[in-house]
């Protein structure tokens, strides 16, 4: 399999696309599953929000591994996909209880397009195995990802253990860092729920000298 880095921009000058990339990619290509989401939209995270553009990172674990689910946007769905929204659904709860904001487009590329890095951990996974490319070595990936970005305060929403765990090097002292469970209809209500993290985020962003993110519908305006 060979995955285009095409579209990377500065990402691409990235270790990882030179040296580690070539293998990973023949791991994936020899998995007898399907594999999400679509190879086009792998690096989709990376290539929609630049070094220099990232505001605010959220970590999510990896991709949905449900048929047309994952677009390479963590914790976004794609538009036409009509199953159970999980994860969303509770940010989608957690947004309106918040900021009163009711959000109905899942697609979540216009938070991507404002700065906000939807980044995976793990940037694949095989039908129906959750964490089944785990071992495969994205996360070295995301150390370089997370390094390269330590050049200047970011906001980072690090929902569940695994979030927690690639960012524990993020410096509290020059970052806003909302660590709380994740959203995850298992987990959300031991304490994602109530954590205020969208307008905590944009009270940090506006101390920043930044303009505040559009968390609701792209045509809608806080």
């Amino acid at each position: 399999m060979t995955l285009d880095t095409s579209r990377l921009g500065a990402w691409g000058d990235l270790p990882f696309f030179q040296h580690d990339l070539p293998g990973l990619a023949t791991r994936i290509a020899d998995e007898p599953r399907a594999v999400y989401p679509p190879s086009r939209q792998i690096f989709h995270a990376l290539e929609r929000t630049q070094p220099e553009a990232v505001k605010v990172v959220i970590l999510g674990q990896d991709p949905y591994h449900t048929k047309g689910k994952a677009d390479g946007l963590a914790f976004s769905i794609t538009r036409d996909f009509d199953g159970r929204l999980d994860s969303l659904g509770n940010i989608f709860k957690e947004l309106e209880t918040d900021f009163g904001i009711i959000r109905t487009r899942t697609d979540l590329g216009d938070w991507a397009d404002q700065g906000v890095l939807l980044l995976n951990t793990i940037l694949t996974v095989p039908q129906g195995k959750a964490k089944g490319h785990a071992k495969l070595g994205w996360q070295k990936l995301t150390t370089q990802i997370l390094s390269h970005l330590a050049q200047r305060p970011r906001a980072y929403l690090l929902w569940g253990n695994p979030a927690q765990k690639a960012a524990q090097d993020v410096d509290v002292a020059q970052n806003l860092k909302i660590e709380t469970k994740h959203p995850s209809p298992l987990s959300a209500y031991g304490g994602f729920f109530g954590s205020r993290p969208f307008s905590r985020t944009d009270a940090w962003l506006h101390s920043q000298g930044h303009r505040p993110i559009n968390w609701g519908d792209p045509e809608s305006q806080k």
